[in-house]
Order: structure tokens, then C-alpha cells, then sequence
């Protein structure tokens, strides 16, 4: 009897794994360090596995020496290589970035990328040798703000205060929205904070959001996957959106942990596309 009770629960998963391979999925978490050669493995990994993809949010630069202060120039000329390629793909959301430190001429670029529709800046202090305290980096994220532009910020917990230098950061720049990338990952408890910030006057912080690229990995079916459940409905499961961190992990991966994750199916669905839809104004969002 228990094997069929066994089988039964298997089942049920496979279809439930099936059916959440159709449904819509926004990634919001993809290197292209290659180029149009990393948007064909991408898409033929996606393909192999059975998915289906949306959209995605796709970036040029992800190594360390890429992106560096003191180069403006290279740092224009391949934004305009992401913004190519997204032309030719209506499933690229084009991800630009700057590099806090240069300044104005970082400012005269989030401008130039703004005015030719780009929505989402990614800014990554550990690749880039930032500090998220610095001044010149509210600067930046201020004149984003303004010109409605999404910052997304690595937030691995790699660099000493992260989690509160970001916090501050989303403090200061009110009108900024941001989408903290990793939340966290394994300093993931720390962001329960905002359940606690929320209940102060005028303190609702709504202009942030989360990705669980890479955290959720680490999640699924391990000793802390209950109190990371908690930390996202502490959050809010609608402030928090599916990333893989393509080429490190990929979507398939990322899909199949958190189909192993004890959310609801409604909140699945969410964070696989209905948050992201929202956010960037995709077909479905309100």
C-alpha cells in the first residue's frame, strides 16, 4: 500500500513539474558574456530541458575586469552591444550598467541608455571594486531613479555589510526602485528586517524587490528551506522574482528548485512571471 501511496505522490509531481514548464516564466537574472553565442546556449538549453521562457533580463558584463572605473567609453560601446542584440530578440529586456565612480560621465550614460528605452541598470559592487556607501553611488542611483530606471545590485553577502549598506542605500533613494539580486543568499535572514521596518511611520520601503537567483539552489530541500519560506512571505512572495545567474547556474536548475520549495502554487506562478510582469510592464501585468 505504500508504494502505491508512493507512486501516486510521485506522480503528482511530475505533473505538477510539467505544468509549471508552461506556465509563463520571466528570468531576470542573465549574463551574456558571449554575446549572440550566449543567447543561442541559453535558448538551447531552455529548448533541451523542456522549458518555455517569456522573457528575460540580460546583461553584458559579469566578470572582474569588465566594467571597471576609468573607462566610460568601453563601458558605452558594449551597452550599445546588449541594446543591439535585444533588437533582435523580443524576449531581451536589455540590462545596462555604469560605473558609479566615473561620475558624470556615468550619469550622461544612464541618460543616453534611458532616452533609447533601457529599463533596468545592473550595478554589482564586488565585480565593479564599488562601495555601496560611497556618496557617488546615491548620486547614481538618484538620476536612475529619475529617469525610471530599475537598479539591480548584486546582493550575494560577499562584501562586509552588504545586506546594510543596501538597506541604507534603498533608504536614501525612496523614488529609486531596486531589485537586490540573491537576497542575500546565505545571509538570506537578515532581510526579515523589513517585516519590522514596515510597522514604523512612513517607513514602508515599497521601492524594493529581491531575485532568489542562486539562494534558492541552496534552499530546496535542505534544513534551512522553512525559514527561507518565511523570510520571502516576510518580504512579501509579491516582491520577489526568478533569476538564474545564467551562465553560473542555469534556468532549468533554478525551475526545478523552486518547484521543490514549500510555496503555493499561487506564489510560484508569481515569482516565476506575475511579479516580474509588474515590475517591467510585461503582457499580464497590472
Amino acid at each position: 500500500m505504500k508504494s502505491v501511496r508512493t507512486f501516486f505522490a510521485a506522480l503528482a509531481l511530475c505533473a505538477a513539474t510539467s505544468a509549471a514548464s508552461q506556465d509563463p516564466v520571466f528570468d531576470v537574472h542573465v549574463h551574456l558574456r558571449e554575446g549572440s553565442a550566449s543567447v543561442a546556449e541559453y535558448e538551447r538549453q531552455i529548448k533541451a530541458n523542456g522549458r518555455m521562457i517569456t522573457g528575460f533580463a540580460a546583461m553584458w558584463f559579469g566578470g572582474p575586469a569588465q566594467a571597471l572605473a576609468g573607462n566610460p567609453d568601453q563601458i558605452r560601446r558594449s551597452n550599445d552591444g546588449i541594446m543591439a542584440l535585444a533588437a533582435t530578440n523580443r524576449k531581451i529586456i536589455p540590462v545596462a550598467t555604469v560605473h558609479p565612480y566615473d561620475g558624470d560621465a556615468a550619469i550622461k550614460e544612464v541618460n543616453r541608455v534611458a532616452a533609447r528605452g533601457v529599463k533596468i541598470l545592473k550595478l554589482h559592487a564586488h565585480t565593479q571594486k564599488f562601495d555601496v556607501a560611497d556618496q557617488r553611488v546615491l548620486t547614481l542611483v538618484k538620476a536612475a531613479g529619475a529617469r525610471q530606471m530599475i537598479i539591480l545590485m548584486d546582493n550575494a553577502s560577499i562584501l562586509p555589510g552588504d545586506n546594510e549598506k543596501l538597506f541604507n542605500l534603498a533608504v536614501a533613494a525612496p523614488d529609486t526602485r531596486f531589485v537586490f539580486a540573491h537576497m542575500g543568499a546565505m545571509n538570506f535572514r537578515f532581510w526579515n528586517i523589513l517585516a519590522l521596518a514596515r510597522t514604523a511611520d512612513g517607513f514602508a520601503m515599497p521601492n524594493v524587490w529581491f531575485d532568489l537567483s542562486a539562494t534558492v539552489l541552496l534552499a530546496a530541500d535542505t534544513p534551512i528551506e522553512e525559514e527561507f519560506v518565511w523570510t520571502v512571505r516576510n518580504v512579501g512572495v509579491e516582491r520577489v522574482l526568478l533569476g538564474s545567474d545564467y551562465p553560473q547556474m542555469s534556468l532549468d536548475q533554478t525551475l526545478d528548485a523552486l518547484e521543490k520549495v514549500d510555496f503555493t502554487p499561487a506564489e510560484k506562478a508569481q515569482i516565476r512571471y506575475g511579479n516580474a510582469a509588474k515590475l517591467f510592464g510585461l503582457d499580464g501585468g497590472q
